[in-house]
């Protein structure tokens, strides 16, 4: 198969931060720009003794998907879930009915102790509670959770709003808990805010990041 020769001049490939080679408009050349997928920053909150994490913009059409990412959460009190809800307009209640799932994945550091299951303690059928991200973690000096919350087409005004996350912790039983939560939010009115806390006591540390994907 023969290939096609590219005109020299059709190359628009001047460097650019954060950006990828692509076809241009016309498929005759190359440029830099966007690619589908792509990550753009929106926000960025730091917890220090925080009673909540609230993102209260920037969720909006723009974006088909959001993506959450909380880095090195350390909790004040021992024994906690890590937990999120959302809310529409301003509202501030963070109460809307959410219908999910729960499964994880644990080992301790002895090397003791495994195990795989369904947690059913942490899902929701048509709840209106804080939807469990993680349980029991630990507060150690050096124990933190890390995760990522997918939050998708939010501001659809006709199907529910789906989430997935992962969450890896330190459980306070000094085990590794990966733990794998999804459903979603039942209702057809836009979500335009989303709130982060542990079920007890303060966020004591942590990094709380919000993507829009392109």
């Amino acid at each position: 198969m023969a290939l096609s020769k590219v005109n020299f001049n059709s190359m628009n490939v001047t460097p650019a931060a954060s950006k990828a080679i692509k076809f241009n408009s016309s498929n005759n050349g190359l440029e830099t720009g966007d690619l589908g997928g792509s990550l753009v920053l929106l926000e960025t909150q730091t917890a220090s003794s925080s009673a909540t994490i609230s993102f209260t913009s920037n969720i909006d059409s723009t974006y088909k998907e959001y993506i959450f990412k909380y880095i090195d959460v350390h909790p004040a009190s021992d024994q906690v879930q890590f937990e999120f809800q959302a809310d529409t307009g301003t509202n501030t209640n963070y109460n809307q009915t959410i219908t999910s799932t729960a499964f994880r994945a644990v080992h301790d550091e002895a090397d003791s102790s495994t195990a795989l299951g369904y947690i059913s303690s942490n899902d929701q059928a048509q709840g209106t509670a804080f939807q469990d991200l993680a349980r029991y973690q630990g507060n150690g000096n050096d124990e933190a959770l890390c995760g990522t919350l997918h939050l998708f087409d939010p501001s659809s005004t006709t199907f529910v709003k789906h989430f997935i996350s992962r969450t890896n912790m330190y459980h306070a039983s000094n085990e590794s808990e990966d733990s794998f939560m999804a459903g979603y939010f039942n209702t057809t009115t836009a979500i335009t805010r989303v709130q982060f806390k542990f079920a007890s006591g303060n966020i004591d540390s942590g990094t709380f990041k919000l993507y829009g994907v392109s």
